[in-house]
Formats: C-alpha cells, sequence, structure tokens
C-alpha cells in the first residue's frame, strides 16, 4: 500500500527516499520536491520572462509541463517561452523539433528556433564529416551552450532553465573528475549559473534533484509526448563512461547518485588555485572564461581547414596556426618563384 495512508496500491519505490507511493500521490511528491528546489534557490522572480531549453526530450518535456503546472499552482507570475537548438543533425533533431512543435501547442508556449547553419555556418552533420566521430561532441556543447545565450538574448529572457538532472549533474561531476577539471567541477553543483555581468543571462536547473528514471516515470504516466531516441553520434561520447559507471554504481546503491551530487557541493578548493575569470569575447561578445572564446577558436579551426585546432590545449592551436601559416607562405614564396621564370 501507499506509505502516504491514502488507501490506494502503491505502483513504484522511490530509488531516493525508498518510499513506496501511488501514482496520484508520486506525481504530488514529484511536483512540490521541484517547487522547493525553486524556492529554496530562488531561481525566479515575480513577472519574469523565462525561457525552457526545449529539446523534444523527457528532461525538457518534463521541465516545460511541471513548470506551467506549477506557473499556475503556485501562482509564479512568470511568462513562460521555449528556446529550441536545431543543430543540424538529419534522422534525429528534425524529428526532436517536431515533438517541441507539439509541446508548443499543448502548453500555449511561444517557441523561438535557431539553427547552427543560421548561426555558425556549420551543421552538426557537416562537422561530422570533417573531423570524424571522436570529439564531436566537443563542437556540439560547446556551440550549442553559445547558441542558447545568442536565443535568450534575442527573446530578452530574464534567465534560461534547463532540464538538468541529477543523473546529469552526477555524470558531470564523475568526468570533471576523472579530466582533474577545477573550474568546471567548482561551477557544476551549482544549481545557477552566470548572470554575474549584465552581458549574462543567467541558466537555472529546477530538476537538479530529480533521477532520471523518476522523470521518465512521470513522463510516462502523465501520458507526455516526448522524443525518445538518442543522438547517432552520442554512442561516441566521453560521457558515455561516466553514465555507465554511475549506472553500475546505482545498481549497488541507489542513493549513489544524490551522494556525488552532495560530495561536489561540498568540494572546497585552495585559495593558491588559479581559477578561470568570467569576461566577455572580443571576437563575438558573449560571456567567456579565455580569449578568444571556445566557440569562436572552434568555428575559426573549421573555416581555417583545421577541424581539430581547438581540440586540446591551446599552445597546440597555436603551434598548428603557425605551421599553416609558415605552409601558405612557403606556397606564396614559391608561386612568386614560378612566375618569375
Amino acid at each position: 500500500m501507499c506509505t502516504t495512508n491514502c488507501g490506494r496500491r502503491a505502483f513504484l519505490k522511490r530509488p531516493k527516499t525508498g518510499d513506496t507511493l501511488c501514482k496520484e500521490c508520486f506525481f504530488l511528491a514529484f511536483e512540490t520536491e521541484i517547487h522547493n528546489t525553486i524556492e529554496q534557490g530562488k531561481l525566479f522572480e515575480r513577472g519574469s520572462l523565462v525561457a525552457i531549453a526545449a529539446s523534444g526530450g523527457k528532461d525538457s518535456t518534463v521541465l516545460a509541463h511541471v513548470m506551467k503546472t506549477l506557473n499556475e499552482r503556485y501562482d509564479y507570475g512568470l511568462k513562460l517561452v521555449l528556446l529550441s537548438i536545431d543543430e543540424g543533425i538529419s534522422g534525429y533533431r528534425d524529428d526532436s523539433l517536431e515533438t517541441v512543435k507539439k509541446n508548443r501547442d499543448d502548453y500555449g508556449m511561444e517557441l523561438k528556433i535557431l539553427d547552427y547553419e543560421e548561426l555558425y555556418g556549420w551543421t552538426m552533420d557537416s562537422i561530422v564529416a570533417k573531423i570524424g566521430k571522436s570529439n564531436n561532441c566537443t563542437f556540439c556543447g560547446v556551440f550549442r551552450r553559445q547558441a542558447l545565450d545568442r536565443g535568450a538574448h534575442m527573446m530578452k529572457v530574464a534567465c534560461v532553465a534547463t532540464g538538468h538532472n541529477a543523473d546529469d549533474i552526477a555524470e558531470t561531476v564523475l568526468m570533471n573528475i576523472l579530466r582533474g577539471d577545477v573550474a568546471r567541477l567548482r561551477r557544476c553543483c551549482d544549481i545557477k549559473t552566470g548572470g554575474n555581468s549584465p552581458d549574462s543571462i543567467p541558466r537555472v536547473k529546477p530538476l537538479k534533484y530529480s533521477y532520471e528514471k523518476e522523470i521518465v516515470m512521470y513522463a510516462h504516466f502523465k501520458k507526455l509526448v516526448y522524443f525518445s531516441t538518442e543522438c547517432i553520434y552520442a554512442p561516441n561520447a566521453y560521457r558515455g563512461h561516466a553514465r555507465a559507471f554511475l549506472k553500475d554504481l546505482e545498481k549497488v546503491r541507489p542513493s549513489a547518485i544524490m551522494d556525488i551530487i552532495h560530495s561536489g557541493e561540498q568540494l572546497s578548493f585552495k585559495t593558491a588555485v588559479k581559477l578561470p575569470t568570467k569576461d566577455v569575447c572580443k571576437q563575438c561578445g558573449f560571456v567567456s572564461s579565455q580569449q578568444p572564446c571556445k566557440a569562436c577558436v572552434l568555428l575559426e579551426g573549421l573555416n581555417r581547414g583545421l577541424p581539430k585546432l581547438g581540440i586540446g590545449k591551446r599552445s597546440k592551436a597555436n603551434r598548428m596556426i603557425a605551421a599553416q601559416v609558415e605552409g601558405q607562405s612557403l606556397r606564396m614564396n614559391a608561386n612568386l618563384v614560378k612566375n618569375d621564370f
């Protein structure tokens, strides 16, 4: 029976708490936890225009549905809009965007779609054809984050709500530990990022403490329309190794996901550790921790015919550019000698 003593039979056991709940009590508990996360984190200000980063997947669909529900139930006074990015992945993103359009109609929200080809002159399909499938997620992640910033500025929103769930954040903590990335390890657990300067629009994670399994259960039993196919380039991503490891941990100890998040939140670093500071890229004008920003470096590499320019350390990129410039100079001198004859 349901542990809330409502008299109904339970249909699931929550991995986070161990409670056995019926459908109705699970819906209420799930929504109330997200409401508490929003209230405790002070994620929104009344009357704000909030963009929901919508991909058509389970996380963004559940986020849009729950945000609409809570906005009406608790009178947040928010105006909600959808912001989608078309990376140009045939057979994947074009289908998922149809789901986003269905959500737009179901929830009565304005929808803005930006595509890589319009913003950068490249699609992910053309990038993968150039670089292969080993580092393509680096390009997609960097371009997508900047595209969300561009869309947020176009729509003049106060903040962007993303569908990052507890599993995503725990995976990111593990990845940053394995890579020794102190800067990202420090901020990946923050429920609110950005917004430190007038040019920066903050991003918030209302689903930070929501398990992926519960999100799937909520979407399934609420009969929400979402796109469940994985990106065709995702199996080659480094994140997949962290995800597989996390799932093995979860089988042994279901609370491992939340334990990792809390560990990441409580990590402290020596004051002597130098961390990158946020600034504005001098080329594109968007927030970055380096000059030029990673998106501009990657884009320059693609346009120069050096697709791996932005992969790895800055010194490697400088050597590649120097080698290309030297090669161009040699070819130019050779042409001059040829013309003399």
